[in-house]
């Protein structure tokens, strides 16, 4: 523990005027986070109550305590040396014990992951997690798909893309398949992948069409015309609307192909399966129980996720 200096009474005509200990929190987090929104989150509050309890803190000192303009946000000189003085006295009041109270001395375990994961594969499987493990509590946090976030303060992270690593394993082994809704299909499922001609596709161009197509036999160029939709939730109900045929992950679609809102274009046993270009991964963590169990169950929910999706195409929903 860092220890401080002995206390040093000013001269009692001299008005000291000490800042809030909300307003040296968010100076703390906001620079240790690089982000007021990312403070926010850490401190439950918004990232505008940030921003006014750093201005006020700026104000009473007269400084400028951040680099303006930059992102991630950056100390200036004078709020680095500030975080200096400020840091030692925050840690010895958050290692007294009389500030700790029993909720915040249980275990907590923080997984951050992209949103359609999360909504799809992740909340579905709580209850499991709650029934093995009612001593850890889980926060779920929601990552920016296709955004390096490095420095991320949870305890696992789950990323979408390629692997960082040649020996790293992907939560799941998907695959995509095209899904619609059946009232883009007013006569049923299409006899031939050729008839997708008729019908509009939704693009992403993280994940395009032209590998299906030649698995297909089918020498199309990739769609033009249609809106470029990055996020796979958003395509996922864009085709619940109705407004195309989704190149998509079952594993990512089971609700909606259990209840008859998504199905697979082509008949059962037509539709061939296309292994998925990109993956989502577990970056490494620390080797901690709490997290090793975390882990666990994150891959546990996953490979359901991918066996129930294909289980359900093949099934005929």
């Amino acid at each position: 523990m860092v220890a401080l200096p002995p206390p040093t009474c000013p001269p009692a005509d001299e008005e000291v005027r000490l800042p809030s200990l909300d307003a040296l929190r968010a100076f703390e987090a906001a620079a240790r986070l690089g982000s007021y929104e990312r403070a926010a989150e850490a401190l439950h509050i918004t990232a505008s109550a940030v921003g006014k309890r750093i201005s006020t803190l700026e104000d009473q000192l007269g400084l400028a305590l951040f680099q303006r303009g930059g992102k991630p946000l950056q100390l200036s000189a004078s709020g680095r040396e500030y975080l200096a003085g400020v840091l030692p006295a925050l840690t010895q009041l958050a290692a007294l014990p009389l500030h700790r109270r029993a909720a915040q001395r249980g275990q907590r375990l923080r997984l951050s992951a992209p949103p359609t994961l999360a909504r799809e594969v992740l909340v579905p499987a709580l209850p499991a997690w709650t029934q093995r493990h009612p001593d850890i509590e889980l926060e779920l946090v929601l990552s920016v798909p296709f955004l390096d976030q490095g420095g991320s303060d949870a305890d696992l992270d789950v990323r979408h893309g390629q692997a960082l690593r040649t020996d790293d394993v992907p939560l799941m082994q998907d695959v995509l398949i095209p899904l619609a809704s059946p009232a883009l299909l007013p006569e049923g499922r299409l006899r031939e992948a050729a008839d997708l001609a008729g019908l509009p596709l939704l693009r992403n161009p993280l994940e395009p069409w032209i590998p299906w197509f030649r698995a297909v036999g089918l020498d199309w160029p990739e769609p033009e015309q249609g809106p470029r939709l990055f996020d796979l939730g958003m395509r996922l109900e864009a085709a619940l609307c109705g407004q195309g045929v989704v190149l998509s992950r079952p594993s990512l679609a089971r609700q909606a192909l259990r209840t008859g809102r998504l199905r697979p274009v082509l008949g059962v046993g037509a539709t061939p399966w296309l292994a998925a270009s990109s993956a989502y991964w577990l970056l490494p963590h620390e080797d901690h129980p709490v997290a090793l169990a975390g882990a666990r169950w994150l891959r546990e929910a996953c490979e359901r996720a991918a066996a129930d999706g294909l289980a359900l195409v093949a099934g005929g929903h």
